[in-house]
């Protein structure tokens, strides 16, 4: 059975002052509109609307919406706002859909193993698209999208092209995008050859840096040459 969401139509205007008095009571001001009907100013249960952001299907998941003198609507939560203070939701968009016409929404990818670069070589997994966003039909939104990483090597990326593709969902991200990879974040230390290198190659610098001083005093060596030297006292 769907969840069924009871909204009462809100009456009056719809300012500021109106939508803190629903607050005020224990509901939030929400507005239902999509699919060819007009939009509707509602109120509804935030503990009901709650349970849904944070079920499996989260904002993905469809229900009933019932109004009295109105037909029930199939429909999905599409936007939200929270008051960042207390973290309490104070706004919902509601939109009505068709089950017959194809939808898009973003969908999460779960990441599943631990990669070889990981275990092996000590590196990092992380995930740069926690979501990706994809066309179906309402009844073959998945509830979230699984990717095996198992087998990547350090410095090796999981990409859209590698999600499992099936023939009822479409990708609209770039499939050469990035979902994950296995990154290094310290650096090796230096070997002995290296830091040898490292130390000649300075020596090298340093007396290249003393030689324009060297040529500038041998320049004086012509002039003392061609001096004529003081006479001995007889």
């Amino acid at each position: 059975m769907p969840e069924v969401v009871v909204a009462k139509a809100r009456e009056g205007k719809f300012n500021k002052n109106a939508a803190r008095r629903v607050r005020v009571a224990g509901k939030i001001p929400a507005v239902l509109y999509g699919s060819g009907h007009d939009a509707v100013a509602v109120e509804v249960d935030p503990k009901q609307i709650s349970r849904i952001l944070f079920s499996e299907t989260g904002h993905n998941t469809i229900f009933d919406v019932e109004i009295t003198g109105l037909p029930t609507a199939k429909a999905m939560i599409v936007d939200w706002q929270r008051e960042p203070l207390k973290d309490q939701l104070i706004h919902i968009d509601l939109k009505r859909i068709a089950l017959d016409k194809v939808l898009r929404v973003k969908v999460r990818v779960k990441l599943q193993g631990i990669p070889l670069g990981v275990k092996n070589s000590g590196g990092i997994l992380d995930q740069v698209l926690r979501e990706v966003e994809v066309e179906c039909l309402p009844a073959d939104i998945p509830t979230s999208i699984a990717a095996d990483v198992s087998n990547l090597e350090l410095f090796q990326t999981l990409r859209v092209s590698d999600l499992p593709h099936s023939g009822s969902i479409k990708f609209l991200n770039a499939e050469d995008a990035t979902v994950a990879h296995v990154v290094s974040i310290r650096e090796e230390a230096p070997t002995a050859a290296e830091v040898e290198a490292a130390a000649a190659a300075a020596a090298v610098a340093a007396t290249a840096a003393a030689e324009p001083e060297v040529a500038k005093k041998g320049k004086t060596e012509p002039e003392a040459a061609g001096a004529k030297k003081p006479e001995a006292k007889k």
